[in-house]
């Protein structure tokens, strides 16, 4: 490859490192503590802040506007001058020549729409910030503290319990779909309960892999984790419905519910009804809350009657539509139900939500049930929402582990420290047994951790203690490569070659002693990486990932200062020894 050949790759490479990085960066450097705190909490808190900083923010405009309508915006709030300008040109009328609080509040037809913008603009900052965590290196619970939790699924279980609805031909794929929603189950349920940031993923054919970042009681995670959330159906109460979301209007922004999340006045509504949210999936993929609805205490059929689910198009109007079927149990209880409140509401409730809301139009005792008046999206939640309901998996604990804080922090002081120490030893040996050429070697040190650490924030990998040591070898054997490009390089000086003829040569006949030794090294940390698990695992990404940049900086890097030290520089001797002039 040629010199400049060899500058663009670098420049390239560096710039799509610092692209990988720069999440990273930017969470780790510029990401107050308080926001990071936020951005991992549950998506319901996250909700739950937004909603209520932008009820605040509300009040506090209303407020300035009733005292002082000619008040311009202050600095918080300057970033709705342009809402509100937009806002004007869409309605067609002319805009403020100043833009007061109240003119800001008389550009919007509803205080609704001023809640929205406020709530949205708090949400996509946190989620701005959750996203970001996502795409940096992460802690893992050696470094960061928390709990971690294998959870077995007992598969073959769950096949027993379909009973003739599960055939021979397609056992596998009810085993693979009964995983894939006890994953979602198990999701759902840890970020409802408030928990931060799980990370929750298949291990092997029948146990899940449970991290939890941060304190938590291993006595309330069992308690979700093992806990039914069981789907079922409840009838609506329409006149309830009516009289509490009118009640609900004329007391926004005040307490309405609990701090348990109970009505504050329980008179509003019927003794023998409850209040539940209804939700749908955001465009963020978030349960977003669209209203409230009223519905009765007793359960009229519970979900574990579901057999299967489907969505489909009705054969007249080819819109989206939702399919279950019932077992026998379940068509009887259903036929019953639906013939006595023919005309009234049907609720389906799933984990204190209620994802569906729609009038039973006419007794259904087949055991067939179709749902529908949504969109495509909308069709597969509901979906998703029911198979939860009949693909039950028995779970089960297999192992718990916790980690402190305190023993995380430790940790990472004693990591970092151990890299420091390597580094700075590895760069004074450089720098006193090959002189100037131990320069070569640091700059190439230091570009290889930096490209370290962009691989792993491009492949959202986890740091660990085990990494960290992966890492600390890697140091030295990228050294290694160096010091047998300097020997080669001083044996030809040794033999009376020029400066720009012995790097020529050195490099040349160090190449594939430097790469048999580092494919050997990548071929058994690739084994390691795929056959182990755990902190075995973590040494062998970082120890395979150290091996590339090693390589690619001694070959590329290092050759590139010599040569412009050289053709640049217009060097004729080499400090690169003490004993060789």
């Amino acid at each position: 490859m040629s010199k400049r050949g060899r500058f663009l790759l670098i420049l390239v490479v560096l710039g799509l490192c610092f692209v990988f990085l720069w999440d990273s960066l930017q969470w780790y450097a510029y990401t107050p503590k308080e926001d990071q705190a936020l951005a991992l909490s549950s998506l319901e808190k996250i909700k739950d802040y937004s909603t209520t900083k932008a009820a605040e923010d509300v009040n506090v405009l209303l407020g300035v506007a009733n005292k002082d309508p000619d008040t311009g915006l202050v600095e918080k709030f300057a970033w709705l001058e342009k809402v509100a300008r937009q806002n004007y040109k869409d309605m067609g009328e002319p805009v403020p020549a100043k833009m007061t609080v109240s003119a800001v509040l008389d550009s919007f037809s509803r205080e609704d729409g001023l809640l929205e913008v406020l709530q949205s603009r708090y949400r996509d900052k946190i989620l701005k910030d959750k996203q970001r965590y996502d795409n940096s290196v992460k802690l893992g619970l050696d470094l960061s503290g928390g709990m971690n939790i294998i959870v077995k699924a007992d598969l073959d279980a769950a096949v027993a319990m379909q009973g003739d609805a599960v055939n021979s031909g397609n056992i596998a794929q009810f085993k693979k779909d009964a995983m894939a929603q006890a994953i979602e189950t198990l999701q759902s349920r840890i970020d409802r309960f408030g928990l931060s940031d799980p990370v929750i993923r298949q291990q092997g054919e029948d146990r899940i892999y449970i991290e939890i970042p941060g304190a938590a009681q291993a006595d309330s995670i069992n308690a979700i984790i093992m806990g039914t959330g069981m789907l079922n159906f409840r009838l609506g109460d329409r006149e309830a419905t009516q009289a509490f979301n009118s009640y609900y209007e004329m007391n926004r922004g005040k307490n309405v519910f609990t701090a348990s999340g109970a009505l504050a006045d329980p008179s509003i509504i019927p003794a023998d009804d409850e209040v539940i949210g209804l939700y749908q999936k955001d465009a963020y993929g978030l349960d977003e809350r669209i209203g409230y609805i009223v519905v009765k205490k007793e359960v009229a059929m519970d979900g574990s009657h579901i057999k299967s689910a489907e969505v489909s198009a009705d054969p007249l109007t080819n819109k989206p539509e939702v399919n279950f079927v019932l077992d026998a149990d379940g068509a009887a209880e259903f036929g019953e139900f639906t013939t006595a409140h023919k005309g009234e509401m049907l609720a389906i409730v799933n984990d204190g939500k209620a994802k569906f809301y729609g009038q039973i139009s006419t007794a259904i005792t087949t055991g067939r049930v179709s749902a529908n008046g949504f969109g495509l999206e909308e069709a597969k939640n509901l979906q998703k929402v029911l198979q939860t309901a009949w693909l039950t998996v028995p779970l089960s604990v297999e192992s718990q582990q916790v980690i402190g804080a305190t023993l995380g922090a430790q940790a990472v002081k004693q990591g970092l420290r151990a890299i420091a120490i390597g580094l700075l030893s590895v760069f004074i040996f450089m720098l006193l047994y090959y002189k100037g050429a131990g320069i070569n070697a640091i700059v190439a040190q230091v570009l290889n951790f930096y490209i370290m650490f962009s691989i792993l924030s491009a492949f959202n990998l986890t740091l660990t203690l085990s990494s960290i040591a992966g890492m600390i070898l890697t140091i030295g054997m990228a050294v290694d490569a160096n010091v047998i490009i300097f020997e080669r390089i001083k044996e030809e000086l040794r033999a009376g070659k020029s400066r720009a003829a012995a790097i020529t040569s050195g490099f040349d006949n160090a190449f594939w002693s430097i790469m048999d030794s580092n494919i050997t090294t990548f071929i058994a940390a690739m084994f390691l990486s795929q056959l182990g698990t755990g902190s075995i695992q973590g040494f062998a990404v970082s120890l395979s990932i150290g091996v590339v940049s090693s390589v690619f900086t001694a070959l590329v890097v290092s050759r590139l200062m010599f040569d412009f030290g050289t053709q640049v520089l217009h060097k004729d001797h080499m400090s690169i020894s003490w004993r060789v002039k």
